[in-house]
């Protein structure tokens, strides 16, 4: 167990191997495993400063760390010189702009970085080759708010001598055109023409600096990238190409001016959340040729991204490639549960990439600006081609997150339904968490709050959901009030949402708090959260609370009353924004008095103590109220034994919608009814995840049963997916202990399901490898944990005992 901790900090590593730090922290007495800097000095931009950490535990052993850097890029506004540039061209012309800039290096080089942004994004080259691994760059934002840049090394892309830099943008969210944009992001009061900002910084032996901006200098043409859009895709003409446009060969005489504009807002951030990349790979699994003009190609799995197509055809054929989750009985592709908020217009279609072919040979085509979500692809030429199995590659796109997490048992379906939300949640993840990777592509409050717990135990997701509250406060109007999908252009702050959506606001910055320790969430939202809370009491009825919106969204067969709900995450705000304020030196009190108060009236007005029932009785009612903590102490035993009855006698089936999802399994197991939870969890006959992998899916529906006419349903959602959290939680037994932040007590309390005969999970927190493995041998049931350093747990086997660091095992009879 750590003790004490000492860092170190300096702007050049003899400092710190001279024992001369710019700044230290002196020995501090504390369990921490964090530190932050809190020296007088502002730390300068384009600066590289060493670190070092020295531990001492409790055996009176010292550990020093090995030295190591970390780099400063912009720190303000003011660090940058250069300008946004665009074209001459306004935002209803379709093709995109491409930029280019010749410079030359005199001194020889020490190393160089490259600043950049975009409004939507861009695909950038140097010397003729692209650079970095980064799609879909920069992240989406409130672009009128704020904006992301990306640092990139390219001390290696260049060379002494002339150089060239070229970019070419894409629309994404900041240009999207009417009709075919949905959810009004064709009237977004940022939308404009594309536009971009970059410095490169070459650092030279001699100490000196040269600066490449963007700038009138630079000069600008469009060409084949005739039309992008996020929603229906890219149109790309190779008859338009030109050559060698970006390597230093090409002559440029034709190309105009760039012409400097306005930055899109007034705030340009480093991009800190890890970028959109090509993860895999997937060749096509099987192909069906419909004569010589259609072809559909399976690819396996459902996911997001876009296709690689190499194709030989005649100059001037047109192939499109649509891209689709369902097939029809015929085996063409359906499209009809997707398209269903789209508005065609003339040659651009839902979901469809559009290449002309320059009939020069084997062509290869690979969208640039846009992704889809799909496990079909149906290509289609206006003239005969050639095309087999092995033409056509789907490149897997999302935010790279690091998995941290793994779960499997012996039931191969639930270990089938725990790759699929996984799947699921990394096919929705594209700078935000999104709802569905294909018609919508929208951040969705809800769908973000249900999925946390999922989230964060599979993927080190901090940055990404800290990039996303920053959306978050960017969304709220100055009354208070946020909108149901963040970013939003301005649709979403209807009263049919409300707060059980909105309950995202306090429900994420806690949890990253409760896993990871860290309070910097906490303290970025509360002003937010406080002027929320402040909007909802200017909006209480008489009995002080409100009641409006969406509650148990996609449910079953019985709805839960939306009132109740919402009256419930109201409470639940204040219970958090009570915790906000104690973690932040804020007065809790005032929220803590309207908790109890919506407490009572809770109990008062929707609990039935003589049935033990909440509402109408609901799966969702007992376990939100269980959940939430609104039942009183005495009552909870019989409210729990209701939510049990209600699944039995329901033949073990679920019978909820999305709030449900994440808190019946949940309450049942903590409430002693794990192996109703395991029954209910394991069914494959409808409505049940397993029946949606009986039906073929690789991913999670957004409903429990698809319609016959296939519409407003995608079968990419992960709002339904809690349950693989619950696997680890309940199944596998890891769990963060809520009175200990960040895992520094863990409880490893699995319920041993009669049906399995093992279960095993792990997860890599902040603290180290978590690890718990289980296995019956007969009548006996052998336990094994692995603790990280500086943490202790209590493990419930037949008792619970208390632990420290290492590897433990027990073994014990089975009740």
């Amino acid at each position: 167990m750590q003790t004490a901790y000492q860092l170190e900090l300096a702007d050049a590593k003899e400092a710190l191997l001279q024992e001369k730090p710019l700044w230290t922290s002196g020995r501090v007495e504390s369990g921490q495993s964090k530190a932050v800097y809190s020296g007088a000095e502002q730390l300068r931009p384009h600066a590289r400063y060493y670190w070092r950490v020295t531990a001492w535990d409790n055996r009176g052993q010292r550990v020093v760390s090995a030295i190591d850097s970390f780099e400063t890029a912009k720190m303000q506004e003011t660090d940058w010189t250069a300008q946004w540039i665009t074209d001459q061209h306004d935002a209803s012309f379709g093709p995109a702009p491409m930029f280019r800039k010749v410079f030359s290096i005199h001194k020889e080089i020490a190393a160089a970085r490259l600043y950049v942004s975009a409004a939507a994004y861009y695909k950038l080259y140097l010397n003729g080759k692209e650079a970095g691994t980064a799609q879909l760059d920069p992240g989406y934002t409130h672009y009128d708010k704020r904006n992301l840049y990306t640092t990139l090394d390219v001390t290696s892309a260049l060379r002494m001598g002339e150089n060239v830099v070229a970019t070419v943008l894409g629309n994404g969210f900041y240009n999207a055109a009417a009709p075919v944009a949905t959810w009004d992001f064709d009237k977004a009061r940022w939308r404009d023409r594309a536009r971009m900002v970059m410095e490169i910084h070459i650092q030279h032996t001699d100490g000196t600096i040269t600066v490449i901006p963007t700038d009138d200098t630079w000069k600008t043409a469009t060409g084949p990238h005739v039309y992008n859009n996020i929603y229906s895709g890219e149109t790309y003409d190779a008859r338009k190409q030109w050559q060698g446009w970006n390597d230093l060969r090409f002559d440029d005489v034709a190309w105009q001016p760039a012409v400097p504009t306005r930055a899109p807002s007034p705030r340009l951030v480093s991009q800190t959340m890890p970028p959109m990349r090509i993860t895999d790979e997937l060749p096509a699994v099987a192909m069906q040729a419909f004569g010589d003009t259609v072809f559909v190609f399976d690819m396996g799995i459902n996911l997001t991204g876009v296709c690689r197509i190499n194709v030989r055809g005649e100059e001037g054929t047109k192939v499109t490639l649509t891209h689709g989750e369902l097939l029809k009985d015929n085996g063409r592709i359906e499209m009809r549960n997707l398209d269903i908020y789209y508005k065609p217009i003339k040659d651009i279609e839902f979901q469809t990439d559009t290449y002309f072919m320059s009939g020069e040979g084997e062509e290869t085509f690979t969208p640039a600006f846009t992704y889809h979500g799909f496990r079909y692809v149906e290509v289609r030429s206006d003239r005969p081609i050639k095309l087999d199995k092995a033409d056509v590659t789907a490149l897997f796109i999302h935010t790279d997150l690091e998995r941290v997490g793994q779960f499997s048992c012996s039931n191969e379906l639930l270990n089938k339904i725990w790759s699929a939300t996984n799947q699921s949640y990394v096919s929705n993840l594209h700078s935000i968490p999104t709802d569905c990777p294909q018609r919508e592509k929208n951040g969705w409050t809800a769908d973000g709050h249900i999925a946390i717990d999922l989230a964060l135990l599979n993927f080190d997701g901090i940055k990404f959901y800290e990039k996303w509250l920053d959306d978050f406060i960017d969304n709220q109007r100055p009354e208070g009030n946020i909108s149901g999908i963040i970013p939003s252009a301005g649709w979403g702050y209807d009263d049919w949402i409300g707060p059980v959506w909105d309950a995202a606001l306090f429900i994420i910055p806690d949890a990253l708090e409760r896993y990871y320790g860290d309070t910097r969430a906490i303290h970025k939202v509360y002003d937010a959260c406080e002027k929320y809370l402040e909007y909802l009491r200017n909006r209480e009825n008489e009995e002080g609370t409100v009641t409006y919106g969406i509650g148990d969204w996609v449910y079953y067969h019985t709805q839960t009353p939306t009132e109740y709900t919402t009256t419930c995450f109201y409470y639940w705000d204040q219970v958090l924004m009570a915790r906000f304020s104690d973690l932040t030196g804020h007065d809790g009190t005032p929220y803590r008095k309207k908790a109890e108060e919506l407490k009572a009236l809770i109990n008062r007005k929707y609990f039935d103590a003589e049935q033990t029932r909440y509402a109408n009785g609901s799966q969702t009612a007992q376990a939100v109220a269980l959940a939430l903590e609104i039942v009183p102490e005495e009552y909870e035993k019989k409210v729990a034994e209701n939510l049990n009855r209600l699944i039995v006698d329901n033949n073990y089936h679920l019978d909820f919608g999305v709030l449900g999802s994440k808190y019946v399994p949940r309450m049942l197991s903590a409430h002693g009814y794990a192996e109703t939870a395991y029954r209910m969890a394991t069914q494959e006959t409808a409505p049940s995840w397993g029946n949606w992998i009986k039906l073929g899916f690789t991913t999670l529906a957004e409903t429990w049963v698809l319609s016959p006419e296939f519409r407003d349903a995608s079968v990419n959602h992960v709002f339904l997916g809690d349950i693989s959290a619950w696997m680890v939680n309940t199944l596998a037994g890891i769990n963060y202990d809520p009175n200990n932040r960040g895992f520094e007590h863990i409880l490893i309390k699995p319920d041993f399901i009669a049906d399995l005969s093992w279960a095993k999970g792990e997860y890599r927190s902040v603290k180290g490898l978590i690890k718990s493995e289980w296995r019956r041998e007969g009548k006996q049931i052998r336990l094994s944990v692995t603790i990280p350093d500086n943490a202790t747990a209590t493990v419930y086997t037949d008792k619970a005992q208390t632990v420290g660091s290492g590897r433990h095992e027990f073994v014990f009879t089975s009740h």
